[in-house]
């Protein structure tokens, strides 16, 4: 479906006066970009954050160290778009972010009739711009979710916005749900499935779209990192994998099926929840490793 738009297209200006060098921010790397969830996290401001930044600048920093950023804020309500607008105009070229769908969206009674609040949604996005990077379709664990009614929602989903390709995730928690079925209907569509090295979560690295979209979610405390350095190496060595059109041998998968064919793909890896206050290091640890990987 083709969304309705509620503003036009912006072309986000590059923000400036950033206290700190770098303003040409952190390019993705062979297609890799790496970030953490949000921005505002208020332990952030002891470890991340430089002392005496004020609030309204923390994610013209954070853009500048990450190469995107994943926004959980969105479930729980889409922004309007002058606020989009305003995101976009403080992250440097090449910075994306990726924006959970609201809530409200998923637990519709019947999905195959939430096409006027997909294409609302996904309209206001316009004013991102090309800061517009993935956009994920959370269901948590509830009721228990028709297949055919989740096949006609999956049509439903846009596949462009103002002339951009859209990029889709699907994040399905109910365990019963996720077989080989449900990534042959992600695959049919072209939409990513969420991998996550979570326990709490289904977990399952079977690719079923042009592009990766990870979340490691096993950062801890006493680690300054996050994450040892042997696994941000290991992390670095799958993305690589996946980036150049491979697939990693040690990670679980549902069934045998082949991945979509594709000499390269773009990859997205984000350290999300556990110990949160570790992550941006985490992200910026895994960013130093795949730089020196070029070396």
């Amino acid at each position: 479906m083709t969304p309705t738009r509620k503003s036009p297209a912006t072309s986000p200006s590059p923000s400036v006066g950033v206290d700190v060098a770098r303003d040409d921010g952190t390019p993705a790397i062979d297609g890799i970009r790496v970030g953490v969830g949000g921005w505002t996290y208020a332990p952030w401001r002891k470890n991340f954050y430089p002392a005496g930044l004020v609030q309204r600048r923390e994610l013209e920093y954070a853009s500048r160290r990450l190469s995107a950023i994943e926004v959980n804020g969105t479930f729980y309500g889409a922004q309007k778009p002058a606020t989009y607008a305003q995101w976009a105009a403080q992250v440097p070229d090449g910075f994306v972010f990726s924006l959970k769908a609201p809530e409200r969206i998923m637990r519709s009674r019947v999905l195959a009739k939430a096409g006027g609040a997909i294409d609302a949604f996904v309209g206001d996005l316009a004013s991102l711009g090309d800061r517009l990077g993935p956009l994920v379709w959370q269901f948590d664990r509830g009721p228990s979710i028709d297949r055919a009614d989740f096949a006609a929602f999956l049509a439903l989903l846009p596949r462009t916005l103002d002339g951009r390709a859209l990029r889709h995730v699907l994040d399905v928690r109910d365990l019963a749900f996720v077989d080989a079925d449900y990534l042959a209907m992600a695959r049919q569509h072209g939409m990513a499935t969420v991998f996550t090295d979570s326990p709490e979560h289904p977990s399952f690295a079977d690719l079923t779209a042009d592009f990766v979209y990870a979340r490691l979610m096993q950062s801890r405390a006493d680690i300054d990192s996050g994450y040892p350095d042997d696994e941000l190496q290991r992390w670095a060595d799958r993305a690589r994998q996946w980036s150049a059109g491979g697939e990693p041998d040690d990670l679980p998968r549902l069934d045998a099926g082949p991945a979509p064919a594709t000499p390269a793909r773009d990859v997205f890896v984000f350290f999300i929840a556990s110990a949160k206050e570790r992550n941006p290091a985490a992200a910026m640890a895994l960013i130093e490793q795949l730089r020196q990987d070029t070396r």
